[in-house]
């Protein structure tokens, strides 16, 4: 008997909703942390033991636009991926399960992950004063 339904769920089954954007991109913003700061940690590390001539490039590199787009992309990634697992912390309590609750919490991910980002550089940029 040929049964045209997919034997598993699959993401073009479903409706693409905030609450599952959020955990996939919880899923990719780790990924991202992990291979951007690996790759950027190996070649600063390498620049410093190089030469001065080497460190100087990696300097002009993370101070250029592309380099401060990385920078902001990288704590973007952080403080999403972070608020993020704190959502899912709390989902493996048992809490936020309701499907109102689980939009709203899930849309407040993306905001928090937002404000936090643009509070670390505003600090950054110009102090607590």
């Amino acid at each position: 008997m040929a049964d045209s339904r997919p034997l598993s769920p699959h993401l073009s089954v479903f409706k693409w909703r905030v609450h599952m954007a959020t955990s996939i991109f919880h899923r990719v913003t780790g990924n991202a942390l992990a291979f951007g700061g690996l790759v950027l940690f190996t070649w600063w590390l390498a620049a410093a033991a190089t030469s001065r001539e080497a460190y100087e490039t990696f300097v002009s590199v993370a101070r250029s636009p592309i380099g401060w787009i990385v920078w902001v992309g990288l704590s973007w990634t952080f403080f999403h991926h972070l608020v993020s697992g704190v959502r899912h912390l709390l989902m493996d309590t048992g809490w936020g399960y309701e499907l109102g609750l689980a939009k709203s919490v899930a849309t407040i991910t993306w905001v928090m992950g937002l404000v936090l980002t643009g509070l670390f550089w505003a600090v950054y940029f110009y102090g607590l004063n």
